[in-house]
């Protein structure tokens, strides 16, 4: 094993200490090479761990890890510079109308390895780019003269409406090229839809790209309603959501090792929070869901939470959390916030209780005096009200968005100033996510909030989601009359 001083890691850039451990992330063994920090010690024998003022990500390449440094310099590429050679010009041209110029992290790290053929895990924070990375891969394959040669495959149907309208606004051609050339054809197969629906959207016109969850898509495989054989690309997006959900495992596994064969597709996987990311690069292999030279593309592996977010917690009693989460929005007074609220558990059903997010949105109806529009979004209601909710929300202006964790994963919403934990996540993945629904302009210097209302009995909870995501929390004091 090599081992290097901080000097020889970084040998341009000034450096910086902090008391706090190496994150479980950073890859510090494998098992053929890698690249180990010299790490001094202080008098209280606590590491002070060197990091580069540069953005520092790292990028597995089989079982061998490599450093990607980047830095905010003049003569960075745009996106335009990085796609010319790969992608159509009236995609490029349209990414530019919507807004997308300049690359980010892991757009300007993944996409010259994307565009080279190589297998990919797009592994970087929420709202860091991952979606317009791949699809502009995709783009680069596609051929409007042939069908189906791409699939994303996404957890939610939210997630998946998101998906497809970028897809679309993207491929969308312009004015003058209208009627000249044919446009990349877009079919989003989600739950909620009905077979004979779909069935006849593909014969009337045959889709290039399908955006589908994989419940949807796994059913119309095996009514043989079409085959896998002319996809290029499968792009599975929130994949440690998917491999650790229960009811949606089986079928991904289908769809990567029986259904088609990874030595016939590139296939990409995303997401913001991969927990053991090494073993999950090892399986991927060993499973043959991705091929052997796949490449893992980690970007901010130090600092997984976005650092614009400031984060706090309140301690209360259970039975005023009502009332505190009423108080902490009158003093805030945020442009748009999420509410998470746990799911109700079978137990709690069986028993005939109403869900904590009728009691809230009930509680908040009468209570909240506010120019908000109180909404709710769980995975209990049915695919139209889950519809019109998000529909309410997308249409601007401003909301307070009552939400289980279905709401946790790669949606965008626009104007989201603060999110409130009313209950704790399970999880330090589960926070990172929920958090990361604000923040998702990347060249912003907005300052956004999470805050989390907690029993005294949860404060450790919090605190190992702090030390699992290295941020720090600060405590608010309630003020008593």
């Amino acid at each position: 094993m090599d081992t290097f001083s901080a000097a020889q890691l970084l040998p341009l850039s000034p450096v910086i200490s902090f008391d706090k451990p190496i994150p479980s992330c950073l890859p510090f063994h494998s098992q053929n090479r890698c690249l180990r920090f010299f790490c001094p010690t202080n008098r209280n024998n606590s590491a002070i761990y060197l990091i580069s003022k540069l953005r520092i990500s790292h990028a597995v390449l089989g079982n061998s890890y490599i450093t990607h440094e980047s830095n905010d310099v003049v003569g960075n590429p745009t996106l335009r510079e990085i796609c010319r050679a790969h992608v159509p010009e009236h995609i490029l041209d349209r990414m530019e109308e919507i807004g997308y110029v300049m690359p980010t992290d892991v757009q300007q790290q993944a996409l010259p390895t994307l565009f080279s053929g190589r297998d990919c895990i797009l592994h970087a924070q929420t709202g860091s780019g991952k979606t317009l990375a791949y699809l502009l891969l995709i783009y680069s394959v596609i051929k409007t003269t042939k069908s189906v040669q791409a699939i994303v495959v996404v957890p939610t149907r939210e997630l998946g409406m998101q998906v497809t309208k970028v897809a679309r606004m993207l491929a969308a051609n312009p004015v003058e090229l209208q009627g000249e050339q044919k446009s990349c054809t877009i079919m989003a197969l989600l739950d909620g839809g009905t077979l004979r629906r779909h069935k006849s959207w593909l014969k009337a016109e045959p889709p290039q790209l399908v955006v589908a969850t994989v419940g949807s898509l796994c059913q119309m495989l095996e009514r043989q309603m079409f085959k896998l054989e002319s996809v290029r690309v499968l792009v599975v997006d929130e994949v440690d959501f998917i491999f650790y959900s229960s009811k949606q495992v089986s079928s991904l596994r289908k769809l990567l090792m029986s259904y088609s064969s990874c030595n016939n597709r590139q296939t990409v996987f995303a997401s913001a929070s991969i927990p053991q990311h090494r073993r999950f690069v090892h399986d991927c292999v060993q499973q043959k869901w991705t091929k052997r030279d796949v490449v893992h593309i980690h970007v901010s592996p130090v600092v997984p939470m976005p650092s614009r977010l400031h984060h706090r917690y309140i301690v209360c009693h259970k039975k005023r959390k009502q009332e505190t989460l009423l108080s902490l929005i009158h003093s805030d007074a945020p442009e748009s916030a999420i509410i998470f609220v746990a799911e109700q558990s079978e137990k709690s059903k069986k028993m005939g209780n109403a869900p904590s997010t009728t009691l809230l949105i009930d509680f908040l109806k009468t209570s909240y005096q506010g120019s908000l529009d109180i909404l709710l979004l769980e995975e209990d209601m049915n695919f139209n009200s889950r519809a019109s909710s998000l529909l309410e929300v997308k249409k601007g202006g401003g909301y307070l968005l009552v939400a289980t964790d279905i709401a946790a994963r790669g949606v965008d919403l626009p104007e989201m100033s603060h999110i409130y934990n009313f209950d704790l996540p399970k999880t330090a993945v589960d926070y990172l996510h929920r958090a990361g629904r604000t923040c998702r302009k990347p060249f912003s210097n907005v300052k956004y909030t999470v805050s989390s209302i907690i029993a005294p009995e949860e404060r450790f909870v919090l605190q190992k989601y702090e030390n699992e995501l290295m941020f720090n929390c600060e405590e608010l004091i309630p003020q008593t009359a």
